[in-house]
């Protein structure tokens, strides 16, 4: 499944893409996941999710790999369901470009997912993809607004340090059917009015039967 979005960032392109090269910084942004190790290019990390009074936790691991000419980065990342037999996996590629105001971020994500989530099909996930990938922009806009332009150029070494010898603490699970029920509600319209419709014809069709 490929998935494409955009967001604005209130940064120029340089101090954006200094940013987005501190995993170590920008990963507390994601809803519902959390950094656990970073070495190098590498990395391990949970993400947790719920759908309605369901939890589903993931643990996994990813490695980037960057283009400073492109201002693009690529990510491999894949994982499984801590309690279950799902399993997740996805290619994410952001490329960063000068907009009229800040920097343009690019997403694209090709995904494969198993287990419960797989039951949505691409429509709503492009509609929860949306509603995370902007939980996601407005807190990277936070971030830059209190961090100030001195602290964009944090190295990913630093942000490494900073995870020895502690463990990142659980994270707050991303509540995947509220973001979906709206899209679930919009498909639920047609059916429900055919079956309004039906029954509003099987009435009919009785009372003039019976006269």
């Amino acid at each position: 499944m490929q998935l494409d979005h955009s967001f604005t960032v209130p940064a120029d392109l340089d101090d954006a893409w200094k940013l987005f090269q501190d995993l170590g910084r920008v990963a507390p942004c994601m809803p519902g996941a959390v950094l656990d190790t970073l070495d190098g290019d590498s990395f391990t990390g949970r993400v947790k999710v719920k759908v309605g009074a369901v939890q589903m936790s993931y643990r996994g691991e990813g490695t980037v790999t960057r283009d400073d000419a492109a201002r693009s980065m690529l990510l491999d990342l894949s994982g499984s369901e801590t309690r279950g037999a799902g399993t997740a996996s996805a290619t994410v590629t952001a490329t960063l470009t000068v907009a009229p105001v800040g920097t343009r971020v690019r997403v694209r994500t090709d995904l494969d997912i198993t287990g419960r989530p797989a039951q949505f099909g691409r429509g709503i996930m492009t509609e929860v993809g949306d509603r995370i990938v902007q939980q996601f922009a407005t807190r990277l806009e936070e971030l830059l607004r209190d961090a100030g332009p001195a602290a964009h150029a944090v190295s990913t070494t630093g942000a490494a340090e900073t995870l020895q010898g502690r463990l990142a603490p659980e994270p707050e699970a991303i509540d995947l059917g509220a973001a979906a029920l709206p899209v679930l509600l919009r498909k639920a319209v047609a059916p429900a009015a055919a079956a309004l419709f039906a029954v509003v014809v099987i009435q009919a069709l009785r009372r003039r039967s019976r006269r």
